[in-house]
């Protein structure tokens, strides 16, 4: 297989929202290019990047497939990624290693809020963006609607390359503005007639041109006095200026076509030949030290993992982009986070499930190999003498928590490795048991991203489980003073235990005075793990209780801290002062004063006015303006408070403040209600008091499941 350098690879990734032909485009590139010579459909389940059995079921991509083509002398790497936000980490870790982004449109619908929930992505990587209205056949597709929401929503660099002659179920011919033809295509799609414009187009194709021409030169000083001495320029200045406005983010390219019916695809892949970044062209890598890489072939070998796949009865497949040097299929490079020696023993450009073997992969490209040991995503493989670090690619965070349990307790420690197995693939799917909840959590994108999780658990891994709502990360503290005390006396043969404690706990808020009534002796504030703060005092007068138990009496707080009386929940923002008590000079020890500790405040913070605090979450809600008043009901039935509206685009932010507790599967149900046309972010912002009669059902209910020792 041919070896390509730097300046002929181009390395692409297609997004775009659900529905909008990603697929079908990737399938046409590999057909035009001749990698394939039968084009999959997506009810055929027969498609190059859809090769996963969850993919054929679902209808729908899952994951991010690398493919390839070679088309006219250059070699264009292509990843296909998934269309739901649920998948967001496989299109990030797809844009960091592509150098342009081809987002697919959908002619009948134009910006939908699946390409505004994308371009925030882009936007944060920054690359060049081609733009295919795709599906320009479909008998609802409206070109110059969709083209202007692209203008209205993403501004002047929005440029139109092409437009169709028709469009709809007769659509056969696209000008081309750059070329200045006509692309006839026959009936059932494939190679185009190149026809002059016909009379009937040419002055709309010519001020469009025009259009073109000056997009072009306002990229480059002397292109502009070019064009301002001659009037035009030719179509290779054309191309230098709009590769330097693709650079700049200054134009984005708009193509029209239908990959369904093989009409368009060829001509934007000679425009991503002749015009697209190549890996020289795009910004250097950044460092962990700060420093930049820049792609050159000539420097030691440096390689960044930005995707891991485990396939059954094949083993670990790690995808990776040549950042500098060279790899080759005997490469022996270091793991810059573990150190670990990496051997490599095979080499491979992907095409789907095919493995191409190929000798060596040059700076820029793309490639895959398999069973490396140690190294899996967002991990850097360097040469020996070359100690570099990638800056590690940012996962958003997770927006949603279910518990998971096996439906076998034999199952529970299999379940373990399995989830980190998982893990190890998709990042942005966490999993951990919380001491707190008592509960093994699953953090993810989505109820999508858990209904993939779970079809692996049970289809790949036979291993079957139920996904549960997790307990709410509740908080209890007291609202007023109480004093209490506690003797712990347990005689039996020998030696016994003896210890008295009398203690006053109160409210702690931020900047309170010290107390008056006693004489202070000692004083420890601890900022506790889960939020905010015990103060503990040593009031002790006369040395009725020795010093050395004192921290045995603080334990015993502590550790009914960590199991509140209400519910079980972690307790907060309470001072404590010990002021009196009782020792017996033989029986009295550390387990007896951590007892009677644990007991006199257990006693006191029960009648102390306990208050049960839930977790409250900050909302940003995206949504079109038309179903925000369904939104905002919605809202209100879930204890919401809103707190402001914005406009983002042609969107509606809203902004509000709900209780965690009402937002179990609130993905789920904005889906249902937008129509998947909203999107949102949740975070806790704070802790309130929860409503007296809720809370007393919470006290039950904690105390039916065994959650409150007594």
């Amino acid at each position: 297989m041919k070896i390509y350098d730097d300046k002929h690879i181009k390395n692409i990734v297609l997004l775009g929202a659900p529905k909008s032909g990603k697929t079908l485009l990737a399938e046409d590139m590999l057909f035009e290019a001749g990698i394939i010579h039968r084009r999959g459909t997506i009810e055929g389940k027969n498609t190059v990047s859809d090769y996963h059995e969850i993919e054929q079921e679902r209808g729908n991509s899952v994951f991010a497939t690398v493919l390839h083509t070679e088309w006219r002398d250059y070699k264009i790497n292509v990843i296909d990624t998934p269309g739901f936000d649920d998948f967001a980490g496989e299109m990030i870790a797809s844009l960091r290693v592509a150098d342009t982004c081809v987002v697919t449109i959908n002619a009948q619908h134009g910006v939908e809020v699946g390409t505004e929930l994308i371009w925030n992505y882009v936007r944060q990587y920054n690359k060049p963006v081609i733009f295919a209205i795709n599906q320009a056949d479909h008998p609802k597709a409206d070109f110059d609607s969709s083209l202007t929401s692209l203008k209205e929503r993403y501004g002047h660099a929005v440029t139109q390359m092409q437009y169709p002659v028709n469009q709809g179920e007769s659509f056969n011919s696209i000008i081309d503005l750059l070329k200045m033809v006509m692309y006839k295509f026959p009936a059932g799609g494939g190679k185009p007639e190149k026809l002059p414009i016909p009379d009937s187009e040419k002055e709309k194709a010519n001020q469009l041109h025009n259009e073109l021409v000056e997009k072009a030169a306002e990229n480059d000083e002397k292109l502009m006095e070019k064009y301002f001495e001659k009037g035009t320029l030719d179509e290779d200045e054309m191309r230098e200026g709009l590769k330097l406005g693709m650079v700049h983010h200054d134009v984005f390219p708009v193509f029209v076509m239908s990959a369904k019916k093989n009409m368009g695809t060829g001509r934007m892949m000679g425009f991503i030949d002749n015009v697209a970044p190549s890996p020289n062209d795009a910004k250097p890598e950044r460092t962990t030290s700060g420093k930049e890489l820049a792609f050159d072939r000539s420097q030691p070998a440096v390689l960044f993992i930005f995707k891991t796949h485990l396939e059954p009865n094949l083993g670990k497949l790690s995808y990776f982009k040549v950042i500098s040097g060279e790899v080759t299929a005997t490469s022996e490079l270091i793991n810059s986070q573990t150190h670990a020696v990496e051997r490599f023993h095979q080499l491979f450009i992907m095409d789907g499930k095919t493995r191409n073997p190929i000798d060596r992969l040059v700076a820029g490209d793309i490639g895959a190999t398999l069973k490396l040991k140690d190294t899996y995503t967002n991990q850097t493989l360097r040469a020996k003498e070359f100690d570099v670090t990638i800056d590690p690619i940012v996962f958003p965070e997770p927006r949603m928590k279910t518990a998971l349990v096996a439906k076998s307790k034999n199952d529970d420690e299999k379940i373990g490795e399995v989830l980190s197995k998982i893990h190890q693939e998709d990042p942005t799917l966490e999993v951990a048991f919380s001491k707190e909840l008592k509960q093994l959590i699953i953090s993810s994108q989505g109820e999508l991203h858990l209904t993939v999780c779970k079809w692996f658990l049970e289809n790949v891994y036979k291993l079957h489980v139920d996904f549960i709502s997790p307990r709410i990360s509740y908080r209890e503290t007291i609202r007023k003073p109480f004093n209490s005390s506690y003797r712990h006396k347990k005689q039996s043969g020998g030696a016994g235990q003896f210890g008295e404690v009398h203690l006053k706990i109160e409210p702690y808020y931020e900047g309170m005075p010290e107390p008056k009534d006693f004489s202070i002796r000692g004083k420890e504030v601890i900022d506790l793990e889960w939020g905010g703060r015990l103060v503990f005092y040593n009031c002790i007068v006369g040395g009725v209780i020795d010093t050395r138990f004192m921290p045995s009496i603080l334990k015993g707080v502590m550790e009914k801290m960590e199991e509140g009386p209400i519910t079980g929940s972690y307790v907060r923002d309470v001072r404590v002062m010990v002021y009196d008590g009782k020792m017996h000079p033989v029986d009295s020890n550390d387990i007896s004063f951590k007892i009677a500790g644990m007991m006199a405040f257990k006693d006191a913070f029960m009648k102390a006015e306990p208050q049960l605090l839930e977790p409250i979450c900050d909302l940003e809600i995206r949504v079109p303006e038309e179903i925000m008043g369904d939104v905002m009901g919605d809202l209100q039935t879930r204890r919401a408070l809103i707190m402001g509206i914005d406009t983002n685009g042609n969107l509606q932010v809203i902004k509000a403040r709900a209780p965690l507790a009402e937002l179990d599967k609130y993905s789920t149900s904005l889906r249902s209600l937008s129509q998947g046309r909203a999107s949102f972010s949740q975070r806790i912002a704070d802790f309130a008091p929860v409503p007296f009669d809720l809370q007393q059902k919470l006290a039950k209910v904690a105390a039916e499941a065994e959650l409150v020792s007594v």
